[in-house]
């Protein structure tokens, strides 16, 4: 018997107001995180992960935003038809964010205790010496050496690397069943990188969380995650089982991601490169989005919004079929 997702994106469609009207910042967006599931979100900046992640929690702007079209599900709650008081609960407890800088997430002028202390409070009515030791467990849980002297540090005592584990401590500190992780190895070292990776899988079994992990990083990717999606200016234009998606990927821009990651073993003088840039969203392309850029590409691209197609055992993408038979060869 087939179970439901944990979280369920259907058909989601986000704009944003700017001077000259509404602009589309993801389009019809689908994806699925299964209980227990890592789930990698890929693509360059500006693609629409952050934005798809924030949708789900409804942290973007009221005034200057609407949500054209889509559902997104959470345990069969549509959470975009949410009470605001629904989503302040579900919030750090059942659903928790990493945001992607730290420095500018952390309040500068409050300590650690304080800052991971007002979740607790909010969410578990932890106060005094109770939601003190609480943090202390949670410095400790994440690898901060000394954790109850680092407790009372204000963030800019902390290097990156222990002010991302700040972050994934305030985190975790309600043991969330969904943990969305947005670029939480952004700007730091290969080694701290690598540090804050093994925390984060142990942390994942060890609470048993689901995790949607965001990132432009596909070696971040491979490592991580079980299933990608990738998603290009806006739209998902690949879905496929991790290990599947790096030895076959199948639509164009997938395969272009993929050939621009440095290989130690070769002796190419240049680095492979995906021409032109990601559209913004005020850019009218009347077909697909890619075909600008794409090396493939067809007449039927320049004209027709193509949709997804399956590709594969559990692996679809936004191609005609002709296109993709011809890309799963080139790839």
């Amino acid at each position: 018997m087939l179970t439901a997702p944990l979280l369920a994106i259907s058909n989601l469609t986000v704009q944003f107001r700017v001077d000259s009207g509404w602009v589309t910042a993801i389009d019809d967006v689908s994806l699925d995180v299964d209980a227990g599931d890592c789930v990698g979100v890929v693509g360059e900046s500006g693609s629409g992960k952050s934005v798809t992640a924030l949708s789900i929690l409804g942290l973007h702007a009221r005034a200057t935003t609407r949500i054209s079209s889509g559902t997104i599900l959470y345990q069969g709650q549509d959470l975009l038809r949410a009470r605001a008081s629904a989503m302040r609960r579900i919030r750090g407890s059942e659903i928790a964010m990493i945001f992607q800088d730290p420095m500018s997430s952390l309040n500068p002028v409050l300590t650690i205790a304080d800052q991971i202390s007002e979740t607790l409070r909010q969410h578990q009515g932890l106060t005094g010496e109770a939601a003190r030791k609480r943090v202390v467990e949670l410095l400790g849980l994440v690898r901060i050496p000394d954790a109850s002297r680092r407790a009372d540090d204000y963030p800019h005592r902390l290097s990156g690397g222990m002010r991302q584990r700040v972050m994934i401590a305030m985190a975790i500190a309600c043991k969330p069943r969904l943990l969305i992780a947005d670029e939480p190895t952004t700007a730091l070292d290969v080694t701290i990188q690598a540090q804050i990776l093994e925390l984060l899988r142990d942390l994942r079994k060890e609470l048993s969380m689901s995790v949607m992990l965001i990132s432009h990083d596909l070696g971040v990717i491979a490592e991580f995650a079980q299933r990608v999606v990738v998603m290009y200016a806006g739209r998902v234009v690949e879905d496929a089982p991790v290990a599947q998606l790096f030895r076959r990927p199948v639509h164009p821009y997938t395969m272009g991601l993929i050939s621009a990651v440095p290989k130690l073993d070769s002796d190419a003088p240049r680095l492979a490169t995906i021409p032109g840039r990601i559209p913004s969203p005020q850019e009218v392309i009347p077909g697909c989005r890619f075909s600008p850029r794409c090396a493939l590409v067809q007449d039927s691209c320049l004209d027709q919004q193509p949709s997804m197609q399956l590709a594969g055992d559990r692996q679809s993408a936004r191609c005609p079929p002709r296109l993709l038979a011809l890309g799963a060869r080139h790839g």
